[in-house]
């Protein structure tokens, strides 16, 4: 029997995330757990993508700040909007650091299954993200 609703798994993980606690969001997720970030092409299994993924923001923003505005729960799918907001202090997503002020609407998508996160499906507008870095030309961008 499971412990906590899909909501609660979700609401943990992005309590974690938004204070910057890496390994505390990744014990809500699963280890074979399926990522797709699709604003940086990134579609992959495992810990480890997701942790790259998370480290990479707030090394890049390490006066992120999360705010999740709306939650909406389908038996075990969690779809969050949140906002993301900070100051980019490292290279992120191919863009060089000009210490542009970021904030940014999200929607993740969340599976869950046995208090895991099974799957996270998440999406934004890449070329937003690019103008609020300034980015001018996106043709010379290259996602690693």
């Amino acid at each position: 029997m499971n412990s906590r609703s899909p909501q609660k798994v979700v609401s943990d993980f992005l309590d974690d995330f938004a204070a910057r606690d890496i390994d505390g969001a990744l014990a809500d997720t699963a280890e074979d757990i399926n990522v797709n970030v699709y604003g940086l092409g990134r579609h992959e299994t495992g810990r480890g993508t997701i942790r790259t993924v998370l480290a990479d923001i707030v090394e890049a923003f390490p006066d992120l700040i999360v705010t999740v505005k709306r939650i909406i729960t389908a038996g075990n799918v969690v779809t969050a909007e949140i906002n993301v907001q900070g100051t980019q202090a490292a290279p992120y997503a191919g863009a060089i650091n000009q210490e542009k002020h970021i904030d940014l609407d999200e929607v993740w998508r969340f599976v869950v299954a046995e208090d895991r996160i099974t799957q996270i499906d998440a999406y934004w507008c890449q070329q937003q993200l690019y103008r609020r870095l300034g980015v001018k030309r996106f043709d010379q961008i290259a996602i690693v």
